[in-house]
């Protein structure tokens, strides 16, 4: 047998797993957790997007995984449930994470830096990612873990008992608990309160303009560049989060900055980081923050090193060279990656310690010296 690396080895396993339906996979697909799911419907909400067929089948539209779900049955996300011919929620009011972070935990560099956020996060998630971060959540049900009693209502009244004037979610997925998600954000819209979210951008269009009209920003989790890895590595197709950023640089008001897990020897190739780049440039345009996270290791690949410093750098002028304008990293300070400059006179704007501002010279959305406008939303 020839040898290959680990990048065509994806692609091999990518092009394998295509063939099958994501529903067939043991650790994948579709499961019947409940042994009375009845007594659980007091708790949820009936999804919005999805089709009742005549057999009692419930087909879900809220991602493109579009699972076709028989009474009792769970959905990939691990949040949504057939229960007697109608789809609810398993998530929907169940917070397992309510906690205040700086915005910058998002990422997000140019919206409100330095501003707090009250973060929420239900369990479940619709991708498989083999390095997730927060796979305690992610990867259980919302209803099997510890979690708040938290209406969307409440969810304003605890951001304001905390001081805070914007809710993020963040941490796990918003897409596999939308219903709950886009009733807080609402809500906080109704407050005149701002709100963020991150997310993978695995969403179908109808679903994802449902959620944009009360969000103000977006960071979406572009995880690498090759349906290869997509497939092997995160369970999802690449073609649909392209989707998703265009659609929502295109069709919303929502301000969009992007983030990449950079994971050793897995999406850290040049040339993937270019072409990504290049599509960023074409199709998000050259002001639209990118971040370069440094990856730790975490769930079922465990065994790789922290991304090299040295590697971050790489990808980052790799970014700078096709053009883009404002690429940073995270998960790794103090560096210089971290800091925001003018890109006309190479002033300082804004310099972070992490997570922490350390100094912010913007004003007015314009640079102190040459007096440009910054892209951004800064108050």
């Amino acid at each position: 047998m020839e040898d290959c690396n680990r990048r065509e080895f994806l692609g091999c396993l990518g092009s394998c797993m295509g063939a099958f339906s994501v529903a067939s996979l043991g650790w994948f697909g579709c499961t019947r957790l409940w042994a009375n799911v009845e007594d659980e419907v007091k708790w949820t909400r009936e999804v919005d997007f999805y089709d009742r067929r005549d057999d009692g089948a419930v087909a879900c539209r809220v991602c493109p995984h579009r699972c076709i779900l028989n009474d009792g049955q769970t959905g990939i996300c691990r949040s949504r449930v057939n229960v007697g011919g109608k789809h609810y929620s398993r998530g929907y009011g169940r917070p397992c994470i309510v906690r205040v972070d700086p915005v910058e935990k998002i990422p997000m560099s140019h919206f409100l830096p330095g501003t707090d956020t009250m973060t929420i996060a239900c369990g479940g998630c619709n991708l498989r990612c083999l390095y997730c971060q927060n796979w305690e959540q992610s990867q259980r049900e919302p209803d099997r873990q510890k979690s708040f009693n938290l209406s969307p209502e409440a969810a304003v009244v605890e951001a304001r008992k905390r001081g805070v004037n914007v809710i993020a979610f963040n941490y796990t997925e918003p897409v596999a608990f939308l219903e709950y998600a886009t009733e807080v954000a609402w809500f906080a819209r109704r407050a005149e309160m701002r709100v963020i979210a991150a997310t993978a951008g695995y969403i179908e269009r109808d679903a994802l303009l449902s959620l944009t009209k009360y969000v103000d920003a977006i960071t979406v989790g572009l995880k690498g560049f090759d349906e290869g890895f997509y497939s092997a590595v995160c369970g999802v197709r690449l073609d649909k989060v392209l989707e998703t950023i265009a659609t929502i640089r295109k069709e919303t008001k929502c301000w969009l900055e992007l983030v990449n897990l950079v994971v050793p020897t897995y999406n850290d190739f040049p040339e993937d980081i270019r072409k990504m780049a290049g599509w960023i440039r074409r199709e998000a345009g050259v002001d639209t923050p990118l971040h370069f996270a440094r990856y730790v290791p975490m769930y079922r690949l465990d065994n790789l090193p922290r991304t090299p410093v040295t590697t971050l750098d790489a990808v980052c002028e790799i970014a700078r060279r096709v053009g883009l304008r404002y690429v940073y990293t995270s998960n790794i300070a103090p560096h210089d990656g971290n800091n925001s400059y003018c890109t006309k006179c190479g002033a300082s704007l804004i310099q972070r310690l992490g997570l922490k501002i350390i100094e912010n010279r913007i004003e007015n959305g314009r640079c102190p010296e040459c007096r440009i406008m910054i892209p951004g939303v800064w108050k």
